[in-house]
């Protein structure tokens, strides 16, 4: 079945170093901020220390309750915080799990970044942990993630309608996909791929 623990744990990857998001990663954090386009389709504007501070003690106590792993996305040659990812609605009896929560500063969006961070939270999720059903989920205004997720070689499975309350008070619908274990080394073929791409 493979190692019982999704998280807490460090996915180290050529560019991307995933660590457990901490209190000492507020200043990377709040170096991000200030670009309100990150946070347009999110739950939350992430745009001061009082709200990553808070963010972070929240996916502190969902760690604790073992569900949800929150990561800070670091880049390996500077150290620099890029973003954050998590795994969530972790279901471990049934051996499933969503990647989200998902953002990066802007000069990482389209380059090497997201398919390698995935690549890292996929491959923990199959290959250690046992997962059989990896999903991901987005806003349906957001073509750009729906894109990106779709690039991932996620399948789509459905729409969920008026799903969630965004932050303006309209209604959201879900857009959701999901990769299974049995698809997984075709996603992983394809991943490496691109990033070996990326890499030359």
């Amino acid at each position: 079945m493979g190692n019982p623990a999704l998280g807490p744990c460090v996915l180290e990857g050529e560019r991307l170093r995933l660590e457990p998001l901490r209190k000492h990663h507020v200043e990377g954090l709040l170096a991000i901020g200030g670009d309100p386009e990150i946070w347009r389709w999110l739950p939350e504007e992430l745009d001061n220390r009082e709200t990553i501070e808070r963010f972070i003690e929240n996916a502190l106590q969902c760690e604790a309750a073992e569900s949800c792993y929150a990561f800070a996305v670091v880049r390996r040659a500077d150290g620099a915080v890029l973003g954050s990812t998590r795994y969530m609605d972790i279901d471990h009896v049934n051996r499933g799990v969503e990647v989200g929560w998902t953002f990066y500063t802007r000069s990482a969006w389209g380059g090497p970044v997201n398919p390698e961070a995935k690549y890292l939270l996929l491959r923990h999720a199959f290959e250690d942990w046992g997962a059989l059903r990896v999903a991901l989920r987005t806003d349906v205004r957001n073509l750009h993630s729906q894109a990106a997720i779709r690039k991932l070689g996620a399948r789509y499975e459905g729409t969920l309608r008026s799903h969630r309350i965004r932050r303006d008070g309209t209604l959201r619908d879900t857009v959701q996909f999901s990769v299974l274990r049995e698809e997984w080394p075709e996603v992983r073929e394809g991943l490496l791929a691109r990033l070996g791409a990326d890499a030359g």
